[in-house]
């Protein structure tokens, strides 16, 4: 005759798991704490550039870091993919606003001493301020890599 039993089976093994110090799911953590963030206050489509107005704080819990937690670091950045209203912004989803375009005829500068050559080349990429970019010239095809100025030009050089 079979004896009967007072719990479910398994439910005995599981409570004595939990009995020897959670055995099976390792120690209790703590909830992360708090972490406020700016989110957008408006949807935010690929191209707008984030203003101060855009951004409201909301309070989130999160256990690391994968969404932009300084509103200095997002005004000014162009956005690269749709932001929704109050949600996080990851860090990937914000990019440097480009000063020279692909293919857009840029003025090139090469500077040495009181010695200054300026001419016309086409960026082969588009860039931000102080991003390497390689461009060609359209009359010769010379093919020459400089620094992004603030300005819009190329500064090419050893300077």
């Amino acid at each position: 005759m079979a004896r009967p039993t007072l719990c479910p089976k398994g439910f005995a093994a599981a409570l004595l798991a939990a009995a020897l110090g959670l055995l099976a799911t390792g120690p209790v953590q703590a909830n992360p704490a708090a972490v406020t963030l700016p989110v957008p206050a408006v949807t935010l489509y690929p191209g707008d550039v984030i203003a101060d107005v855009h951004l409201v704080d909301r309070a989130f819990r999160v256990a690391g870091r994968v969404a932009v937690d300084n509103r200095l670091a997002l005004v000014g950045k162009v956005v690269r993919r749709t932001l929704l209203p109050g949600q996080p912004i990851p860090l990937n989803a914000v990019d440097d606003p480009k000063v020279v375009r692909r293919g857009v005829p840029t003025q090139v500068v090469f500077r040495e001493s009181d010695l200054v050559i300026t001419g016309i080349v086409e960026p082969m990429a588009s860039a931000s301020v102080n991003e390497m970019v390689k461009a060609r010239n359209p009359d010769t095809g010379l093919i020459v890599v400089g620094v992004v100025q603030a300005d819009g030009t190329i500064r090419v050089g050893s300077e």
